[in-house]
């Protein structure tokens, strides 16, 4: 028995590792081109003998980065903060409200995610024109927290089935309303699940790019995604440059996961546990 389960301990974490090192090598293979000077052909699997660190500056100044970078900062984090709160009021009454049409909502919203955004491009394109919501902040933070509000509800909605009433009565009978109990005694516990849909939401939003080229066609308005496409054209290209970009948009990605694994885990484990 002991030997059956430490092969399927050794098993499965060799799956892991092996998995893990998948996920690496496109991380692996940017660092190396993005080291390499443009007329470099040798293989993308090894690193140059010399280093050309010029990629990085070169995409820096060429792309614009910091611009896009401080866009893409300003767009996830509204995003981020409208999609967490608005998400976590709509699921509290729908968890808690077992009724027909709160089911029937909480349907509809899981049916909505099952849309391929795509598919609504035209006429979204067509109504952000006529009321003056390309090319600005407004106009892409409200797209993209529509489109990851469902996500959200239902992560929360899952997540606060696990919370006891108990706490919302006790606290009811201390003279709470209902709203007062909803940031004072549940939203404090959903810590683990918020660090869950930012890490989901937010880094959807900073790779956006299916929305960002329709709605972002501005060069002072463009995000990091946009920036990184500057380096493609049908003429030619700058792989080195592309990577050097990448490496640097992915890095405050990377600190926001780091700071939040934690919960992330936490909010992944604790939503499916009743």
């Amino acid at each position: 028995m002991n030997l059956k389960k430490n092969f399927k301990k050794i098993f499965f974490s060799t799956l892991v590792i092996i998995l893990g090192f998948i996920h690496l090598i496109p991380i692996y293979i940017s660092l190396t081109v993005s080291l390499k000077r443009k007329v470099d052909l040798s293989s993308r699997w090894f690193f140059p003998k010399e280093f050309y660190f010029e990629n990085f500056s070169y995409a820096l100044e060429k792309a614009e980065l910091f611009l896009a970078m401080k866009n893409s900062f300003i767009v996830t984090s509204l995003c981020i903060v409208l999609i967490t709160s608005l998400g976590a009021m709509a699921a509290y009454p729908l968890a808690r409200n077992k009724t027909l049409t709160n089911r029937v909502v909480l349907n509809l919203i899981l049916a909505v995610m099952m849309v391929p955004p795509l598919s609504i491009l035209v006429p979204l394109l067509t109504i952000m024109t006529k009321v003056h919501g390309v090319n600005t902040y407004w106009g892409i933070i409200l797209t993209l927290t529509t489109f990851n509000l469902p996500l959200s509800i239902f992560l929360y909605s899952n997540f606060i089935h696990t919370i006891p009433r108990e706490l919302e009565e006790a606290a009811m009978i201390d003279g709470c309303s209902q709203f007062k109990t909803f940031f004072t005694v549940i939203f404090p516990l959903l810590k683990p699940i918020t660090a869950t849909v930012i890490i989901l939401t937010g880094v959807g939003i900073w790779n956006d790019y299916q929305f960002s080229v329709y709605l972002l066609q501005s060069t002072k308005m463009k995000v990091v995604t946009l920036a990184i496409s500057s380096f493609f054209s049908q003429s030619s290209s700058n792989l080195g440059a592309a990577a050097a970009a990448a490496i640097i948009a992915v890095l405050p990605v990377i600190t926001l996961y780091l700071f939040l694994q934690r919960y992330f885990i936490a909010g992944m484990t604790s939503g499916s546990i009743k």
